[in-house]
């Protein structure tokens, strides 16, 4: 019996595309939610107290963020104690720590992995500033005890180191009749102003409204201790620097004299989940606001990624090294964004299409080929039909509409150039058939 038309198989072709679109737009879901998500819009920042250093770099912070299309939210804190416990707890995704109360200085063995928290910079010095009304502790802190003094807000890192730096000189909260007071900033400040109490230690960048208003007064007598190279060398979160003498107004001669002071360092803190592209934006904010000279540092001397509290970024440790990445050296914030996540939606794309696109012009030329087999095929089925029997009228109908069909097909396919012999060889074989089915009607 005669076989059949045989049609192109247009439903496995629609199949075929169809799944080859479902695994590109596959592809294109995994970059864009795991392999280059866009950053968020909001960032949320744990600063300090509201009249401290760390609340007015916030403020300087969020100026930058904003005209970069991030809106930062401040959040006010009692320190950085307070900062270190809302960043572990996921609360905020950035905040200032003060050094010597973070993972590194206290536990130097530990383990990058045992921590979400990573330190981005250094960004600033936080002398440990000691004000008294006439007391000459140039010998240590010993003269404090029995004294009334002001260590910091509870929970703030400030009240953790003035504690630890006490103790070294043997005063302690309830002996002798030392009394220490849980109050900091310019409460602090005030305080001591109206003899509330004896003395206060403050730690904080120059920057802070208490200090700069201490040091401009000149009645209060800041401590200059003899001992500060020892005292660094043996906690080395501590460093020794000095203010200068008129560093704070040349026309008073404020200060009279070198005033050796020991000196913390302040970290720009993130958690380890940050979007890398807002560690690069926060470290060129950071350049901004804290590469300015000061009482005590040099133009240039902060941000950097020496003495952090925590392991470095890998992004702060790239951008160290390198800079920020090129498109954001060119253009702004959000179009750098875009295009790098554009280039990185590619990637996949083209590991896909380069070696589909070398393989389809042999796929293609395969199938033209077995196409032409194919109809070769029906061909000779035909061909040995007719010679096997006589066909009658229907089936002759028939035979001729298939060798039609065959001919159509022919005709309308591309075939590639090095198999056109074998194409016009079909042809010829198709009007030899036709001419036999011709004869079997009884055709001239």
């Amino acid at each position: 019996m005669l076989r059949g038309h045989v049609h192109l198989p247009t439903g496995r072709r629609l199949v075929t595309w169809t799944l080859l679109i479902a695994v590109l737009a596959a592809l294109l879901w995994l970059a864009v939610r795991y392999i280059s998500p866009a950053p968020p819009r909001t960032l949320v920042m744990s600063t300090g107290a509201t009249d401290g250093a760390y609340h007015r770099f916030g403020q300087r912070y969020q100026e930058i963020l904003r005209a970069n299309g991030i809106r930062l939210e401040l959040r006010s804190s009692s320190g950085g104690m307070e900062n270190i416990k809302r960043l572990n707890d996921g609360s905020v995704s950035v905040g200032f720590v003060q050094g010597g109360t973070g993972l590194l200085a206290t536990d130097p063995e530990a383990l990058p992995e045992s921590t979400a928290l990573r330190s981005l910079a250094t960004v600033a010095f936080e002398p440990v500033w000691i004000f008294t009304h006439t007391l000459d502790l140039s010998k240590g802190l010993g003269p404090l005890a029995g004294k009334r003094i002001a260590v910091g807000l509870p929970g703030s890192g400030n009240l953790y180191v003035a504690r630890q730096l006490l103790a070294i000189y043997g005063v302690q909260d309830g002996d002798k009749g030392t009394v220490f007071v849980t109050e900091g900033g310019t409460a602090a400040a005030k305080m001591l102003r109206e003899h509330q109490v004896d003395a206060l230690i403050m730690i904080a960048a120059p920057q802070a409204q208490a200090v700069h208003q201490l040091l401009n007064e000149g009645r209060m007598r800041l401590a200059s201790l003899d001992q500060v190279e020892g005292l660094a060398q043996r906690y080395p979160y501590f460093q020794p620097i000095t203010l200068k003498r008129g560093a704070v107004d040349p026309a008073r001669d404020l200060p009279a004299a070198d005033i050796h002071l020991l000196a913390t360092t302040a970290n720009l803190v993130v958690r380890d989940d940050l979007h890398p592209a807002l560690d690069y934006l926060l470290l060129e904010a950071a350049k901004q606001v804290h590469s300015q000279p000061s009482l005590i540092n040099r133009p240039g001397e902060f941000p950097n990624p020496r003495d952090t509290d925590y392991p470095l970024s890998d992004q702060a440790d790239r951008y160290f090294k390198h800079g920020q990445p090129f498109l954001q050296n060119y253009l702004p914030f959000w179009v750098a964004i875009y295009v790098q996540r554009l280039l990185l939606w590619l990637l996949p794309l083209a590991a896909i299409l380069v070696p589909l696109m070398r393989v389809l012009p042999g796929l293609v030329n395969w199938r033209r080929q077995s196409r032409l087999y194919r109809r070769y095929g029906e061909l000779k089925y035909l061909e040995l039909d007719l010679a096997s029997r006589q066909l009658n009228d229907q089936e002759l109908r028939r035979a001729n509409e298939q060798l039609d069909h065959i001919e159509d097909e022919i005709v309308k396919t591309k075939f590639p150039i090095e198999i056109s012999d074998r194409v016009y060889t079909l042809r010829q074989h198709v009007d030899y058939v036709r001419a036999q089915l011709a004869r079997q009607a009884g055709r001239p």
